[in-house]
């Protein structure tokens, strides 16, 4: 049976409290050289390691956020190390360094793994608190407040000790997604009953919305891991580049509202939080900065210049579903647009050249309202290049694109079997949608 292992006391007791920067003189970040690494990576069971270079921007960037990371993980003897890849070149060549900053997790020298979250200071706190500890954490009566208030979301399972089966799926829901969450278990049948659940039982604690969610569908691993994915998300929360990927990745599409102030966005994201409760789990909601990011809003088929505005993306299917930027966002039409688009009643919004009428030239025209016909329900082989106007390498391969497809149309047995195409891809759709799910 899978065991939850005891949390250590030193990192029970210590907070995620913001720390002041360090001087120069004080840095808690250890700079290593070549002669130094490997030893200090060995004596350590976990390092998290930047490779950078002094002149790349982004690595002056991430100075200060890694600077405050590493003083509050020095206290938890998890260290932060620098390798100056311009003096360290073939140490940074052993470790498969293709850019700057690359930031690596070592526990010994053998498979490091990369950090690939937010360059925040308390992102990278997170992480590697969360990497210091085992996939599911014991918990206490005495240990749990402490617990709770380690990261802004915690995952505590209520089992007896010989349950196996929940442990089981527990503890593989948390392999699963350790990187992401961090994972208590607790035995105590008081401490179940003192939260309002009867053992099994899963609760997900955060610092956000309602403070805690309760798991209650099926007790398997992928109805629990739906759960604390739809749980860890806020009701209206914000897109940006720290939160982008994991909406894509959620599974259910995402409804945009894209505003220029922060007024505004919390104004609708009040408005619109009923909206997004009942529809929990359906479909997620957030706002975004139309000032920082509003170029996003011409890839779900809206005017980039004409703020507020709001969309719906099926983050699966790729589809868009733009809402009338002639109308003003009022919570109640929004809450009819949002149901129709989850019935099928609306259909995506589709940027496309007409079709051609006929098709001149060796060469097969695709848009986007033809995609489907000719390159994916269709028996023949199809060599479909996806170009730019504008693009000089584009109209280098012109002729010589051309005159393949001569090879193939004048010839019946080939032209029967193989269709040579090509497709604007600034005026069809996105190369994404595409190359990712083969339609619109």
């Amino acid at each position: 049976m899978y065991q939850l292992r005891q949390l250590t006391l030193g990192l029970v007791g210590l907070s995620l409290a913001r720390c002041a920067f360090a001087t120069d003189g004080e840095s808690s970040v250890k700079s290593l050289k070549t002669d130094t690494f490997k030893d200090f990576v060995t004596q350590h069971d976990l390092v998290l390691a930047e490779f950078f270079a002094p002149w790349c921007g982004h690595c002056k960037a991430l100075a200060p956020e890694y600077e405050l990371a590493a003083s509050e993980l020095k206290e938890k003897n998890i260290p932060l190390v620098k390798v100056d890849c311009t003096e360290e070149a073939s140490l940074c060549e052993e470790y498969g360094v293709e850019g700057y900053p690359t930031l690596k997790v070592f526990r010994g020298l053998d498979s490091p793994k990369p950090y690939n979250g937010a360059r925040k200071s308390q992102s990278i706190v997170s992480y590697m608190i969360k990497q210091s500890l085992p996939a599911v954490s014991k918990v206490t009566p005495d240990t749990f407040e402490a617990v709770k208030s380690l990261d802004k979301i915690v995952v505590i399972g209520y089992f007896k000790e010989d349950d196996k089966a929940s442990n089981e799926t527990f503890t593989s829901v948390a392999e699963a997604l350790r990187d992401e969450y961090l994972f208590a278990g607790a035995n105590d049948v008081a401490m179940a009953e003192a939260e309002g659940v009867s053992q099994p039982a899963v609760v997900l604690y955060k610092d956000f919305d309602e403070g805690k969610d309760v798991f209650t569908s099926k007790f398997d691993q992928d109805a629990l891991t739906r759960f604390v994915r739809t749980s860890s998300t806020p009701l209206v929360g914000e897109v940006g580049p720290e939160t982008y990927s994991g909406y894509m990745a959620a599974g259910i599409p995402l409804a945009y509202i894209f505003a220029e102030t922060p007024e505004e966005r919390t104004q609708f994201a009040a408005d619109l939080k009923p909206l997004a409760k009942k529809l929990k789990g359906s479909i997620n909601f957030a706002t975004i900065d139309a000032k920082a990011f509003g170029a996003h809003a011409g890839n779900l088929n809206l005017d980039p210049e004409k703020f507020p505005a709001f969309a719906i993306q099926d983050t699966v299917k790729q589809t868009k579903f733009p809402y009338d930027q002639t109308k003003k966002i009022v919570a109640e039409d929004i809450s009819q647009f949002v149901q129709d688009v989850l019935d099928g009643k609306i259909e995506p919004s589709i940027k496309s050249e007409p079709i051609p009428e006929s098709q001149e030239g060796p060469v097969t025209v695709v848009v986007a309202r033809s995609y489907d016909d000719i390159v994916k329900n269709n028996d023949k082989d199809v060599l479909l290049e996806f170009y730019a106007p504008w693009c000089g390498h584009c109209k280098a391969l012109a002729p010589k694109y051309d005159q393949l497809a001569s090879l193939y149309a004048n010839n019946p047995d080939y032209a029967s079997k193989v269709t040579i195409a090509k497709i604007d891809a600034t005026a069809n759709g996105s190369i994404y949608s595409f190359m990712r799910n083969g339609s619109l």
